[in-house]
């Protein structure tokens, strides 16, 4: 295989960790569930099914890679059914990609691999400051070379599938301008607002309408006390895990010692190149032209060594650095093909190599910098080694004590103090749980998992222990029901003001639209108008001036052939408001240059094209969804 792929095995694996294999390789434990629904099929894609338990394991990675990067990140935001709604269209997004990549036979050459690496600017920031990965990660994401290599080929065939459509995207100029004229237009307008709060005064409702509107079974359930339990409940996590930790000072040495390159920042230099293009299976004479040519360039460099920027804007053929001199910006080991960083790293500042081989070509290079190349004392770097080591130790140990957690709790399952005092955990209480969690609420009374659990019929019924329920990354949660209470309609003495609230609300409401209605025919009719319009206003798509979108939307979508134009717009609860359209103006100049709002047309186009394409895809391999991703989500997959 490639040079790159064999010298940069490590680097490249924890690439493909972050930003390819979970979109591909459906890994990630399914912890303690057993649930019998884990095959059930919940999308298929040229006859191959999607499983539930695949899309649960994809939608659990995603969160971690999330929490990883921002560990304050509230999981309730990430583990909702519209999310896990876009984690399975986006899993059969991926597959039809990959059935259409094969079909059309797309595939990448080690060189282009070996490119999109080294230019690719969004992989940078991968690599740790010394220059290593977190061989952690790799290990437990059980990560292989070859699988890495064909991973990584396969992301270089899926982008080739819609990026030809993308990219060719057609949009005329007059067009393009005509699109843009019309969804930038201005229009000066006068708004009237009927808030359904100034009619409120208005509404007197008696005990009689007031209990007509309670009892009425269009209202069945905004009554109601909810369901709620008081429960108990034993957490198992890192933190408790790695209580019973504890590191010699003597292991502490030792993994510094045997980790020292992690604790040095990586030696980074600087270099500009021209390179002489010859391709490796060139003929002979081609290749002996192109060494001339090089060795040509280097006397030239070495008589001038000021002029080896101009020299290679001129004369290189690497289109990524000609225009910048040659300069590559500062570069880690593992980061060039072999040859050249061999050469790179024997000069010192200043210096010129002689004519380098590789299988780009010929290569002359300037060392212009390095940086780099501190390590820290095993003093400073002590704290960091110590979390590090516990965190290590307790997730090993975390392993141990949750067969011991999963076994009790099921095995002696009317209660959880077995498995506290086994344990040494605290078991903990809470009142008022209900079936989706109260606003707040966080960790594992805010897991839509476990309390599907708690509040399943037999674990209601018997009172016994759920089982083990995995929440996390290393977080098992295990629950009971003490007292449950279900859902009752509250009597009207207790919900009194409640009713008149709503009441209230829905009749000034209903009076607000019909005087806008009444007023808006008047207006239209020719009837004064003045008096009760704000002062003229200029809106745009653009230029909301602060206006809701509801109302930007209705006037510049209205029909203006003819003026003055009117339109309402119903605003629900909070009222009515009605718009008189009196000009139309050019398009707003600071929406951006023409020539700029020409390209931004064309990339949508071209995106929206690419959508067109994949829809076709979609159709074409039969790919579907066959479940509703907010009825079904992965949570239940261990129910």
């Amino acid at each position: 295989m490639f040079d790159l792929i064999r010298s940069n095995t490590k680097a490249l694996m924890f690439i493909l960790v972050v930003l390819i294999i979970p979109s591909f390789v459906f890994l990630g434990v399914q912890g303690y569930d057993t649930g019998r629904s884990a095959n059930v099929t919940v999308a298929e894609v040229a006859g191959a099914d999607i499983t539930r338990a695949e899309w649960d394991a994809v939608h659990r990675n995603q969160i971690e890679r999330l929490r990883s990067r921002d560990p304050d990140t509230d999981i309730k935001l990430l583990d909702t059914p519209e999310m896990k709604q876009q984690t399975l269209e986006a899993l059969v997004r991926e597959r039809v990609l990959l059935v259409a990549a094969a079909k059309l036979g797309l595939a990448a050459s080690d060189e282009r691999v070996q490119r999109l690496f080294r230019s690719d600017p969004d992989l940078a920031f991968l690599r740790k400051p010394d220059g290593s990965i977190d061989t952690e990660l790799l290990r437990a994401q059980g990560i292989g070379v070859q699988q890495f290599e064909q991973q990584l080929r396969q992301d270089v065939a899926l982008r080739q599938v819609l990026v030809g459509v993308g990219a060719t995207g057609i949009a005329p100029e007059s067009a393009s301008m005509a699109a843009i004229d019309a969804l930038l237009q201005q229009r000066e307008v006068r708004i009237a607002r009927f808030e359904a709060s100034k009619y409120a005064e208005q509404v007197k409702p008696s005990d009689a309408e007031l209990a007509a509107y309670y009892d009425d079974p269009k209202h069945a359930g905004r009554f109601d006390a909810p369901e709620q339990a008081r429960i108990e409940y034993l957490l198992l996590d890192l933190e408790a895990a790695m209580a019973g930790v504890s590191v010699s000072e003597d292991d502490l040495r030792k993994y510094y010692d045997e980790n020292a390159s992690r604790y040095a920042t990586a030696e980074e230099r600087r270099a500009s190149h021209i390179l002489v293009k010859a391709e490796r299976d060139a003929p002979a004479a081609e290749r002996d032209k192109a060494k001339a040519k090089a060795e040509g360039l280097l006397a030239e460099a070495r008589k001038s060594p000021d002029r080896f920027a101009e020299l290679a804007k001129a004369n290189s053929d690497d289109p990524g650095s000609a225009a910048q001199g040659g300069d590559l910006d500062f570069f880690a080991r593992g980061a060039m093909v072999k040859p050249f960083e061999d050469a790179a790293f024997a000069l010192q500042p200043g210096a010129i190599s002689d004519v380098i081989e590789s299988d780009f070509g010929y290569h002359v290079i300037k060392l212009t910098a390095v940086r780099g190349g501190e390590k820290k004392t095993y003093e400073a770097a002590r704290a960091e080694i110590e979390a590090e080591v516990k965190q290590q130790l307790a997730q090993r140990r975390f392993s141990e004590l949750a067969e011991t957690f999963t076994n009790t709790v099921y095995e002696q399952a009317d209660s959880l103090q077995p498995a506290a005092d086994a344990l040494k955990l605290q078991v903990q209480t809470a009142t008022g749980v209900r079936r989706a969690p109260a606003p707040g609420t966080g960790g594992a009374l805010a897991n839509a998992k476990f309390l599907d659990a708690l509040f399943d019929p037999e674990t209601i019924r018997s009172k016994r222990n759920t089982e083990a329920i995995e929440i996390g990354s290393n977080q098992l949660v295990a629950g009971r029901v003490l007292e449950h209470a279900p859902a009752r309609k509250l009597p009207l003495d207790e919900v009194k003001d409640l009713v008149r609230e709503r009441v209230v609300i829905e009749r000034s409401t209903q009076l607000a639209r019909e005087a806008a209605l009444a007023r808006l025919a008047e207006w239209k009719g020719g009837a004064p108008a003045e008096a009760a319009l704000d002062a003229p206003i200029v809106i745009s798509r653009a230029q909301a001036q602060t206006l809701p979108r509801p109302l930007i939307d209705a006037v510049m979508q209205a029909p203006a052939d003819t003026l003055p134009a009117w339109v309402g717009v119903d605003f629900g609860e909070q009222g009515y408001a009605v718009a008189r359209i009196d000009k139309l103006l050019p398009r707003d100049e600071a929406a951006g240059s023409p020539g700029q709002l020409r390209r931004q047309y064309a990339q949508l186009w071209g995106a929206a094209e690419a959508e067109a394409y994949y829809a076709a895809l979609k159709a074409r391999y039969k790919a579907r969804i066959t479940v509703d991703p907010k009825a079904v989500t992965p949570a239940e997959t261990g129910r």
